[in-house]
């Protein structure tokens, strides 16, 4: 069995492997690409991200700057748009549903290391697969770490570190990220606190 098949199988690997190695070296040269373009430069940002990543829906948008460790582990759905500063370290799979929102600075962490130090200093390593269902609003400045999976319709407040799996319909907040509120059909008469759902005035084209 090789390194990457021990890696993708959640097994432990040995990341400095020279399959690893190139592949990690391929994904550095995608995202540097991608984080030197220009502002004006759309469709060639959405060219290296289908070059990069394993999987993506339509009208997938990432702010500059991203860093991947492999891309080709990560899936992302239709209508997924991250901020700037997302970092996603996907030595294992990281799959991400339709309608996703990630605000800046979210990290994303499959990749892990042994506990005790001697084993930890032997070099190697493992990753566990993280999942993101439909329909979620990740804040800014989060961490979902390894083993995690979060349900559809569901929030995560700014700030919070995703230790354990979140069901669907809910917010969570904190470190560690807890469940506080169940999100209902009440929740459409408002986009924040008390302030009622209205929309209006004029759209220019």
């Amino acid at each position: 069995m090789t390194q990457k098949e021990r890696m993708l199988k959640e097994m432990l690997y040995y990341p400095a492997d020279a399959e690893l190695t190139k592949e990690r070296a391929q994904a550095k040269e995608l995202c540097y690409d991608f984080n030197m373009c220009r502002p004006s430069e759309g469709e060639k940002r959405v060219s290296i991200l289908k070059e990069l990543l394993g999987k993506t829906g339509e009208n997938v948008w990432m702010e500059q700057p991203i860093y991947f460790d492999y891309g080709r582990n990560t899936e992302v759905g239709e209508n997924f748009f991250a901020n700037a500063n997302c970092i996603i370290l996907d030595v294992a799979k990281v799959t991400i549903g339709k309608n996703v929102m990630f605000a800046p600075n979210v990290s994303l962490y499959t990749a892990g290391h042994p506990l005790h130090p001697e084993t930890r200093n032997s070099g190697w390593e493992y990753g566990i697969a993280i999942s993101i269902g439909d329909n979620v609003w990740v804040g800014g400045n989060v961490v979902i770490n390894p083993g995690v999976h979060i349900g559809s319709n569901v929030v995560i407040g700014s700030g919070s570190v995703v230790t354990k799996d979140i069901p669907d319909n809910c917010v969570a907040v904190g470190n560690p990220a807890k469940v506080i509120k169940e999100i209902t059909d009440e929740d459409k008469k408002y986009y924040f606190k008390d302030r009622l759902f209205e929309i209006g005035g004029e759209i220019n084209e």
